[in-house]
């Protein structure tokens, strides 16, 4: 008896261990790297501009998370001003979250300056993603049908920094300042 009880016990001690290595060792691969992404932001006069969102998808353009979004977009911005962020609404799919879902990606917009947002590994339920390549998305409305996307491809557990692409649309001119350059620093 006494020898069946210290054998379940030193299995379930065994049991105990091998469940905190295992969430010690997810923990460590979601933190064993970090994605920046790091711009400068002046602020426009007027109406109809001002708002961005940063956010990733994988190499196959799926809609991973975003970093952040302005807040008047997401929070039904999008419908009043259907060029408010046309690429970043479709790809995170903003009319299926609620309330608390967008709280959780959003703020007000932010005063001119450099600013950063980081990536820690996980997607948008907070689960790690796998090893691979992804791509980082700076989407703005600089004033009207007038937007940038920023584009860059990091590969998670290479270290480095690339500055990423720019795509403009529409024919204001005025506004590309707004936004950039954008950078995207991956390190440990």
């Amino acid at each position: 008896m006494k020898k069946s009880l210290l054998v379940l016990l030193l299995a379930g001690a065994v049991l105990v261990l091998f469940v905190q290595i295992n969430a010690f060792t997810q923990a460590s691969s979601a933190g064993a790297f970090k994605v920046e992404v790091s711009f400068t932001y002046t602020k426009q006069s007027g109406t109809a501009s001002n708002q961005f969102a940063v956010w990733i998808e994988d190499a196959q353009g799926h809609y991973i998370k975003t970093l952040y979004a302005t807040r008047f977009t997401a929070a039904g911005g999008w419908q009043r001003r259907p060029f408010s962020l046309p690429q970043w609404v479709k790809q995170s799919n903003i009319a299926g979250m609620n309330k608390t879902q967008i709280d959780a990606l959003t703020g007000p917009t932010p005063k001119a300056g450099d600013l950063r947002y980081v990536w820690d590994g996980t997607d948008s339920t907070g689960r790690t993603v796998s090893a691979g390549e992804y791509r980082v998305l700076v989407e703005a409305t600089l004033r009207n049908e007038n937007q940038v996307i920023y584009t860059a491809t990091v590969k998670l557990g290479e270290k480095g920094q690339t500055t990423a692409r720019a795509q403009y649309a529409g024919s204001g001119t005025a506004e590309r300042g707004m936004i950039g350059p954008v950078t995207v620093t991956i390190s440990n």
